[in-house]
């Protein structure tokens, strides 16, 4: 089983390919991977049987296309997604934050609201 880098075509087994996994958001229940070759970073999400490749969009993680990979399994932990297909296995751990940096809000979080001048 190949797995292919959609940006340059390249094709990865699946110890490879896994093993460039990082960085598990467990609030939008994806997987940041850079691909090995090219450099590309895509996000994706593990589903039973095929991986899922998109864009996070108003608060959720949108599937725009599927990379079937039979067997493929995933069990997700507090701080953790553990990824397994065959025999072999894969842990790919959330980032966590030091403790007293505050938590920063992407471009697309927050209210729509405008601000109001300060007094």
């Amino acid at each position: 089983m190949m797995i292919p880098c959609l940006a340059c075509e390249s094709r990865f087994g699946p110890d490879e390919y896994f093993s460039a996994c990082s960085d598990y958001n467990r609030g939008l229940d994806l997987v940041s991977w850079t691909c090995p070759r090219c450099g590309n970073r895509d996000d994706l999400r593990v589903l039973p049987d095929e991986l899922g490749f998109g864009y996070p969009h108003r608060g959720r993680f949108d599937v725009h296309a599927r990379v079937r990979v039979p067997g493929l399994r995933r069990h997700r932990g507090d701080l953790r997604l553990d990824i397994s297909l065959d025999r072999a296995s894969w842990h790919v751990s959330t980032p966590l934050r030091p403790a007293g940096v505050p938590v920063r809000l992407t471009a697309g979080g927050g209210s729509a609201r405008r601000r109001r001048p300060a007094l």
